[in-house]
């Protein structure tokens, strides 16, 4: 289907709830939404693209057609759009990892001598499950901090079958293991142990380690003082274990706290998860599409995502905003849960710190598995997908022009290589054929001479860009677009539009479409950059050239200061200040001395002022 296609089929939408499924021209799905009025929600797509962002303008670029589901409700569109997802798994909704990526710790109630294991998935066996964690080698150091502390077994011996079978292992030796393979662990005292170790995955370490420092005391008064060192041992350690967590004010018990990053490389999510007031455990999730700008939408997704395969749910979930879904996304949540899951947005407090707590937690994620190829790789990948270009532009050249009243008309040329400045191939240009103020002449100048030499081989212009971009609006570009025209060439030509503070605003095409870089901070930086780097270059230029006129006739006219003398003077102090400013025995060492002094004399006079007229009567 064409745009305007597309557009006419979205504006004939009900006003109902429902589901959208985008579809390029091959029938696969692209992307999965969910609107609470499908008429308003699809047609905004397929309006104008300068308020969209890269990812929604690079999805709606490969739509070729769409359907869409009518819902009773908001809350059953979404319980739909989540299984949609998750059944097409489109490339332009945030994709976590499926459920297998969430491993859990597993106990075995049912054995006489229960254990601890990793589990891949919650299952309904009997078995008590903590969980889920971040990744498998989290859930092993879990465990084995866990069996470490409380003296729990991790070998592969199976109790009570093989007691007394074998001696006792190193970790017995070691001191880490009560060792029930001896048969001196009553079943009782190794669930006493179990029962303990329970309480600290689920987060209660004080009142573990009150129970213990009870025990210990009574030890010490039946004069055990073997067990009441052990025990003390295992208090300390069990204290120790609880100082290393995050300890926060007690209304934070039960709640996951989400924190978002992007930049120009990933989009990462990070979720901090508190038990009684104790930071238990971390998530860390990359969730692609990193110049998207729209927080909300990611977080919202993710949210919707991320709590999908899991069976332990928080009584509430700190947000770093708000969503747009919110209430229906938390009544989703809530019937999962089976007890009531509210999302709040914190805006000051204790809790808004946890919030930019966990932010930072993905910004340093982020940051630490980023590599700067990643993220100019990424960078130009979004500016291809904003311009639908075919390939992320690697160079770029820029192009501007400078004058002052029509006089000393220049051009200058910059070029990013990589997102980088490649000074090696700046080039300057004197307007030559027309001597008066006229932007898109001179532009068509400076595009033609550059290309009649990249046509000819020569080397330093041998090298096509990729893109080019021109500091102005739509007749800019439309001009570059003929000049290449008239030589056969064809190339992706831009203007670079200011705002009314003479910053970056937009790129714009030769027919006047608009693409908004305000949603996009790392394109809008990048494009700042390259146009303010090359209005310093043209800019420059200009003033070197009209300095050097001014001075040329400044010396026209000085007696014995002719065209040779006159270039000696300014080779040799590079400005008609510095020749001011000079001494007679300096300018002598370049000119005459009586030459020296008529030009110092000439430099220096002040100018007469004109005789005062009759007065006035």
């Amino acid at each position: 289907m064409s745009p305007a296609e597309l557009k006419q089929k979205a504006l004939s939408l009900p006003y109902e709830p429902g589901v959208y499924i985008m579809m390029d021209a091959a029938g696969e799905v692209v992307y999965v939404g969910k609107a609470k009025m499908l008429k308003n929600r699809v047609s905004q797509y397929f309006q104008d693209s300068v308020s969209h962002s890269a990812k929604t303008v690079a999805m709606v670029s490969q739509v070729d057609h769409f359907d869409v589901i009518v819902a009773d409700s908001e809350f059953e569109a979404l319980v739909l759009e989540c299984s949609l997802i998750k059944r097409h798994q489109p490339k332009y909704n945030i994709l976590l990892k499926d459920d297998k990526g969430y491993p859990f710790i597993r106990l075995t109630l049912k054995e006489e001598y229960p254990r601890f294991s990793i589990a891949s998935k919650w299952a309904s066996d009997g078995a008590r499950y903590f969980g889920p964690y971040g990744g498998r080698g989290a859930t092993q150091r879990v465990i084995e901090v866990v069996s470490e502390v409380f003296r729990l077994p991790v070998c592969q011996r199976k109790f009570p079958r093989d007691i007394g079978k074998e001696r006792p292992c190193l970790q017995y030796h070691m001191g880490r293991c009560a060792a029930p393979c001896r048969g001196n662990v009553p079943p009782e005292e190794y669930r006493t142990l179990i029962r303990q170790a329970v309480g600290v995955l689920e987060g209660k370490y004080l009142k573990v380690a009150g129970e213990l420092t009870r025990e210990m005391e009574n030890a010490a008064d039946s004069l055990l003082f073997e067990k009441a060192a052990a025990l003390r041992d295992r208090q300390r350690a069990i204290v120790r274990l609880g100082q290393k967590q995050k300890v926060v004010a007690g209304s934070m018990a039960d709640t996951d706290v989400v924190g978002h990053f992007a930049d120009e490389a990933k989009a990462c999510v990070a979720v901090l998860h508190f038990i009684d007031g104790a930071l238990l455990d971390r998530d860390v999730r990359f969730v692609g599409q990193a110049l998207s700008g729209d927080i909300a939408e990611t977080v919202s997704e993710f949210v919707k995502q991320f709590y999908l395969p899991r069976r332990s749910f928080p009584k509430q979930v700190l947000l770093p905003c708000a969503l747009e879904d919110g209430e229906v996304v938390a009544a989703w949540l809530s019937k999962l849960a089976g007890h009531t899951v509210e999302l709040l947005t914190p805006q000051r407090g204790d809790k808004k710190h946890l919030v930019d707590m966990a932010a930072n937690n993905a910004r340093e994620e982020a940051v630490r598995l980023t590599t700067r190829e990643e993220r100019v790789s990424a960078l130009l990948t979004a500016l291809a997908e904003a311009l639908a270009l075919p390939a992320p532009p690697r160079r770029m050249e820029a192009y501007d022009i400078s004058h002052t009243g029509g006089e000393d008309i220049v051009g200058a040329m910059t070029v990013f290589k990589d997102g980088a400045p490649y000074k090696k191939g700046y080039r300057q240009y004197r307007i030559k054929t027309k001597d008066t103020a006229d932007d898109y002449h001179a532009m068509r100048e400076v595009l033609t001479r550059r290309f009649k030499r990249y046509l000819a081989g020569d080397e330093g212009f041998d090298q096509a860009p990729d893109l080019l971009l021109i500091d102005g609006g739509s007749v800019h570009a439309a001009t570059a677009e003929r000049a290449l025209c008239e030589l056969g060439l064809s190339f992706p030509v831009y203007g670079m539009v200011k705002d009314d503070r003479h910053r970056t605003r937009a790129l714009t095409a030769s027919d006047g479409r608009e693409v908004g870089l305000a949603h996009i901070p790392a394109l809008f930086g990048l494009i700042g950059r390259i146009q303010e780097e090359t209005h310093r270059f043209a800019i420059t230029f200009h003033h070197e050239r009209h300095a050097k006129k001014v001075a040329v006739s400044q010396l026209d006219g000085i007696p014995g200061v002719g065209p040779s003398r006159r270039a000696a003077l300014l080779t040799a102090f590079k400005s008609m200040k510095a020749i001011k400013a000079a001494t007679v025995e300096q300018l002598s060492a370049v000119v005459p001395e009586n030459v020296a002094r008529a030009v110092l004399a000439a430099l220096t006079r002040k100018p007469e002022k004109p005789p005062k007229g009759p007065e006035s009567p």
